[in-house]
């Protein structure tokens, strides 16, 4: 986005002038008092906020909680862009529902992901509701969340069981799963109304930006090849369809339509951006089942060229509600 881009060298640039501006008041003083952030903004969210694996950075938590956040999620992105503009808190964590981040104290599970991957610190202590870091005083909150709610994880290994051995023929999944779709799509609505509610009353004043989810599958799934465990393993074309037009695509249809209900919320839509960019494109912003198999899990997730094209949607969408232009 060169338009955020922009604004973000002129913000740049605005910052410096003032410090110019205030360098000989600061001389005077013996101690002067460090310039105060504008905004607070609280970074809420699941894995594809938090960052998690290898491909997003390094996780950055000392002593580690376990929610795996790493320096290049879009969180910490916008963070180093911003500078001072907003003073970020950032309580996203891997494996997190909507109820977590609403009301229920989460256990965090690192990267303990058996068969793929053991986490030698796990278990980790419980972390409390995200919800409890933004209050009277926050200004802007960003929530990316909905797609632990859904079972997007337990759909996915379902779909590579269930292919496995089929030779990448039929929708083996599709015709497993597909009755329990709209129930869990269900779900997720009224868990988003009743999270975005929460956040209201706990931060009256805040704007609340809904982060929808990036392309995962691309809409031609010739693209993907089967058993390829670096895109999408066993699961099948027919079944990389379904999980398509009638999982991940209603899931951000669902958060943006909840997202509509609040007069303070606004859907920050990354689906469109990232379109050319899916698991099985060259130019990948998305990992898939491995992103080096055998030894480096990655559980579809975004990797950083994937945040950095969140952390540019996002900064755009925070600079407009805070009326910077």
């Amino acid at each position: 986005m060169a338009s955020v881009r922009t604004r973000l060298a002129v913000l740049g640039s605005a910052v410096a002038l003032a410090a110019c501006a205030q360098a000989p008041a600061q001389l005077a003083n013996a101690a002067p008092a460090a310039a105060a952030a504008s905004y607070e903004w609280v970074a809420l969210g699941d894995s594809y906020t938090a960052g998690v694996i290898p491909a997003a950075g390094d996780t950055f938590e000392v002593p580690r909680d376990g929610c795996e956040r790493t320096d290049q999620s879009y969180p910490q992105v916008i963070d180093r862009d911003l500078g001072s503009l907003f003073e970020l808190t950032n309580v996203s964590c891997g494996a997190a529902t909507i109820e977590d981040v609403t009301s229920r104290a989460q256990e965090p599970i690192g990267r303990h992901l058996p068969p793929f991957s053991e986490d030698p610190d796990h278990p980790f202590p419980p972390v409390p509701p995200q919800s409890e870091a933004v209050g009277p005083g926050t200004d802007v909150i960003t929530v990316g969340a909905g797609g632990n709610t859904l079972g997007f994880g337990d759909i996915l290994f379902q779909c590579l069981q269930l292919g496995s051995g089929s030779g990448g023929v039929g929708t083996p999944c599709k015709d497993e799963m597909a009755g329990g779709i709209p129930g869990r799509l269900a779900k997720v609505s009224r868990d988003y109304d009743q999270m975005l509610t929460t956040l209201h009353e706990r931060a009256p004043k805040a704007k609340i930006l809904t982060v929808g989810y990036p392309t995962v599958v691309p809409k031609d799934t010739s693209k993907c090849r089967y058993n390829n465990w670096e895109q999408f393993g066993s699961i099948t074309q027919g079944d990389l369809d379904w999980l398509r037009q009638d999982v991940l695509e209603p899931l951000n249809k669902a958060i943006e339509k909840s997202a509509g209900t609040q007069d303070d919320a606004r859907f920050v839509n990354l689906y469109d951006s990232s379109q050319d960019h899916s698991v099985c494109d060259t130019g990948k912003w998305m990992e898939g089942i491995f992103t080096r198999f055998p030894d480096q899990p990655a559980l579809v997730h975004p990797n950083a060229r994937g945040h950095r094209n969140a952390a540019d949607h996002v900064t755009g969408a925070m600079l407009d509600v805070v009326g910077v232009v």
